[in-house]
């Protein structure tokens, strides 16, 4: 037991040092409090959302655009029902999606591109050519082209969103595979006759997952702007779910006299996209190392 603790105070120092640096940028702890009750409010939505029944397409029409009162903070939609309410589940479905996208995207970018990095030569040039082709594409672009031939729903555009961002990733991890294969850990792997496949997955993948993680955080925030975008344009969720893009998208028509329908799911928008980013810069300071030492 004492040496099990033992070989944990490294880790458990490290992990303390992260925190004292993340805690030190004012604007990166604030972020990393709000995603936390971020996450709260996702996981507690159908719990404490003050009308649960105005998630779906329950109409309340006696008070539909009703302004900003004590009673609906954010005022009701066109149906009257509680923009607020749909908003908090809205956190859910936000999360959950950008969650799954983002991990999607990983899992084929990171397995293609530790294989490229790792074996090089044709295996290479092949996978990096497929990079290539797909990022001549901007990414929202070739998710909207995607999406349109897949048909619009919630699933099709996330399955959008994650083939157009999974080059990313095979481009970071290949960098990184390409370095530590050269590493003493890793020949001694293949001394030991560890087969290729072992390698890569056991002793470069594992290594490759700093600057990883990193971008996953900072893509976290824009695949939820994506997924939005898709919303908007009628490519992603459909009513009546709460998602902000369609939201939005319900709102343009009653923008002049509604305004209330618009602004606050835009700032849900703003604001976590934001936070992500935030987060995202200051997880990059703390693992660069030339800007961890200042």
């Amino acid at each position: 037991m004492k040496q099990v603790i033992e070989s944990l105070k490294p880790k458990i120092y490290k992990i303390r040092t992260d925190i004292y640096l993340l805690s030190r940028n004012k604007l990166t702890f604030v972020s990393l409090v709000f995603i936390v009750l971020l996450v709260a409010l996702a996981i507690l939505a159908p719990y404490i959302v003050p009308y649960p029944k105005h998630i779906s397409d329950a109409a309340n029409v006696a008070f539909k655009l009703t302004a900003p009162c004590q009673e609906y903070l954010f005022g009701t939609d066109e149906l009257g029902r509680d923009i607020f309410s749909r908003i908090i589940y809205g956190t859910r479905i936000s999360l959950l999606a950008s969650v799954f996208a983002v991990a999607l995207a990983m899992l084929i970018g990171i397995t293609l591109g530790a294989i490229a990095g790792a074996l090089g030569g044709i295996v290479d040039d092949i996978i990096m050519r497929i990079c290539d082709i797909f990022l001549s594409f901007p990414s929202l672009l070739l998710a909207i082209v995607i999406a349109a031939f897949a048909g619009p729903s919630l699933r099709n555009a996330l399955i959008a969103i994650a083939i157009s961002w999974w080059p990313w990733y095979a481009r970071i991890v290949r960098g990184q595979a390409i370095s530590l294969k050269e590493r003493q850990f890793v020949k001694a792997a293949r001394a030991l006759g560890n087969v290729q496949s072992k390698i890569i997955f056991q002793h470069i993948v594992p290594n490759c997952m700093g600057p990883v993680i990193v971008q996953a955080t900072m893509d976290l925030g824009g695949i939820i702007l994506t997924l939005a975008s898709l919303s908007f344009l009628g490519l992603g969720a459909q009513a009546p779910t709460p998602e902000w893009g369609l939201m939005i998208n319900t709102s343009k028509t009653y923008f002049m006299n509604a305004w209330w329908y618009s602004v606050f799911p835009g700032l849900a928008i703003f604001v976590t996209v934001l936070a992500f980013n935030l987060i995202g810069d200051g997880l990059r300071e703390i693992m660069d190392p030339r800007t961890r030492n200042k």
